[in-house]
């Protein structure tokens, strides 16, 4: 189906433009170093109910750390570890310019892709300034669209305050607890009757998928609230896609990311399957965003040989990897009751990726086209309105814009409340998403 682009008066003008105010301050605290992202009351957080707030500041909305006349509020809240631990999450709420209307929320997840914490949107909205944060900065231009329209719109730090890379249901829980403290908190004053749609690509696809999948029966509350979800180039079968990446030139840099980030999510220790490199690496790239990896020669042509050791020679070999990456496949976590709209591109070539990887298909250079039919398949097998599209001529990076284009009209649509559509029958089979076998 053919998405129409917006109405040509549907841009926003001159007068919607964001007046610019000094610089912000030389030095923004670190957030280890700032006393907000610190819970300091005396009830122990088990105790407390998940979207929990704990802290509340005000602040305006900076871009690469200038400050802007968007009012943003800041909430310090409970949320769930990927272990199930209680935990402590940032989200920033920011309110539009003009007009507001108080019944339309987006929550849009950053793809800021980091193992360092300093990359997050919140430190990026209050003014900090980190390779990494440039994207959480600039994708203003990404959401702004419906600031102009006068909705709120709601940023999570999905990864929580550990910088948990690739940890998709920490994620999504971090995602709904967000809402949870956003419609609680008195300052922000979001009404009952206010509806969400989520919004997000790649890095924020991983957090919006998990987000629907799981809001069910971690948070029906916020679950009810949710009108559907526009996410594009997923990250749906972690397994294949180190076997996709590796030994590529711009994306195999991500392997050693991810392994860092299963680690830290899941509390375990991957170095005694290291190889020397792989140890090396594991240790430098502790606080390592993806904007510093991509295309690097430093990892071109990285294997999964060169990060672990003989005795493990693929990642279905290695029982610990093999058990935490099952635990991260998406649509274990339960089936969305809420409509997707879902675009993945399928060349990525674009990227150096090759396209002839045996078992896995075409993909966008990291994502798998057919992990993300297959996906969208068994949702809809399931009772899940999906509309899919496919972008064979577009890479990972390219997607994007086109990709956006019909998601803002999609989740429009919604708020206008016409029936989501869904194209499940023309969507074609993928590959099997089967758990791998312990060894």
């Amino acid at each position: 189906m053919t998405v129409p682009l917006p109405a040509r008066g549907w841009y926003p003008d001159r007068s919607a433009a964001l007046p610019i105010g000094a610089p912000a301050q030389a030095v923004v605290p670190q957030p280890k170093d700032d006393p907000f992202y610190t819970y300091a009351g005396d009830t122990p957080l088990k105790d407390l109910a998940p979207g929990t707030v704990l802290a509340t500041r005000s602040i305006s909305y900076h871009i690469l750390g200038i400050p802007t006349a968007l009012k943003t509020t800041q909430l310090l809240y409970r949320s769930t570890a990927q272990t199930g631990a209680p935990s402590v999450n940032v989200t920033s709420v920011i309110q539009p310019l003009g007009q507001r209307d108080k019944t339309k929320v987006i929550s849009y997840q950053s793809a800021y892709d980091s193992l360092n914490r300093n990359d997050q949107p919140s430190y990026a909205i209050s003014g900090g300034l980190t390779l990494g944060g440039v994207v959480p900065n600039v994708e203003l231009a990404v959401f702004g669209l419906f600031l102009a329209q006068g909705c709120t719109v709601i940023v999570p730090d999905t990864e929580g305050q550990r910088a948990d890379f690739a940890a998709g249901p920490e994620y999504g829980m971090n995602t709904l607890d967000s809402l949870r403290a956003a419609f609680r908190s008195s300052t922000v004053g979001l009404p009952s009757e206010a509806k969400v749609a989520l919004l997000g690509y790649s890095g924020g696809a991983i957090a919006s998928e998990w987000a629907a999948e799981l809001a069910p029966t971690y948070a029906s509350d916020v679950n009810g609230r949710m009108i559907g979800a526009a996410i594009g180039g997923l990250l749906v079968h972690p397994a294949h896609n180190l076997r996709y990446i590796e030994g590529t030139y711009f994306w195999a840099g991500v392997m050693p990311m991810a392994l860092i980030g299963i680690s830290r999510a899941f509390d375990v220790d991957f170095t005694p399957y290291l190889t020397a490199r792989g140890q090396r690496l594991y240790h430098d790239m502790q606080a390592t965003s993806i904007v510093s990896v991509l295309a690097r020669q430093t990892y071109w042509r990285l294997t999964w040989s060169d990060l672990v050791v003989p005795a493990y020679p693929t990642p279905e070999s290695l029982p610990l990897f093999v058990k935490l990456a099952n635990r991260l496949i998406m649509g274990t976590g339960g089936t969305p009751t809420i409509p997707l709209f879902i675009g993945q591109g399928a060349n990525g070539e674009l990227e150096w990726t090759p396209g002839d990887t045996p078992g896995i298909g075409p993909g966008d250079g990291v994502m798998i086209a057919g992990d993300v039919r297959t996906l969208a398949r068994t949702y809809c097998a399931e009772g899940t309105a999906v509309h899919y599209e496919q972008y064979d001529s577009l890479s990972h990076l390219t997607t994007v814009g086109i990709w956006l284009v019909h998601a803002i009209n999609w989740i429009n649509d919604r708020f206008a409340g016409q029936p989501a559509p869904q194209n499940c029958s023309a969507i074609s089979p993928g590959n099997p998403l089967d758990p791998i076998p312990l060894p």
